[in-house]
């Protein structure tokens, strides 16, 4: 079990779809009492500065409400150098935001930040990307709401093996 309260950081391109429904789920699931004092900061970004300040795409509430998780806020912002110092993980949500995520960590290589794909933690051997849902209709959001559900469970389960995760 790692030391201290994990902390996580969910990365996409404008921080408004898949980086803000992963860091809502995981919120969601995070405030289990087995996870009290296990988890500690989640908070999501975009390797883009295109959407910063906004709130998430109504598609990503809607979606996240839908499935009974409320309450969530969050005001898109650009990834910082800072973020692989303050994080134990930070998820890209797709090869592309990876390589930016990996290129900008050269810039602090003594950071504690495990850098990876999100979709490492499926469930099988294969690694999945999580599309991004923002130029399809509402069942892209739903797609992009069961990975990362699943990869949540996943990463819960192999960080915490003690503990039994969320149904």
């Amino acid at each position: 079990m790692p030391e201290g309260k994990v902390s996580v950081l969910f990365v996409c391109l404008g921080n408004i779809c898949r980086s803000t429904m992963a860091e809502g789920v995981f919120q969601s699931m995070a405030k289990e009492p087995q996870y009290k004092d296990r988890i500690g900061r989640i908070d999501s970004s975009g390797t883009g500065a295109y959407h910063i300040g906004n709130q998430p795409d109504d598609r990503t509430m809607s979606t996240l409400e839908s499935h009974g998780i409320t309450g969530y806020r969050h005001q898109a912002r650009k990834v910082r150098l800072s973020d692989f110092d303050e994080f134990d993980y930070v998820f890209a949500m797709d090869r592309h935001n990876l390589q930016d995520l990996q290129r900008l960590k050269r810039g602090k290589p003594d950071s504690k930040a495990e850098v990876k794909l999100w979709g490492e933690y499926s469930g099988s051997k294969k690694v999945e990307e999580i599309d991004d849902p923002y130029y399809g209709g509402r069942e892209g959001f739903e797609t992009t709401y069961e990975q990362c559900t699943r990869f949540a469970r996943n990463f819960l389960k192999d960080t915490f093996p003690d503990v039994e995760p969320p149904k």
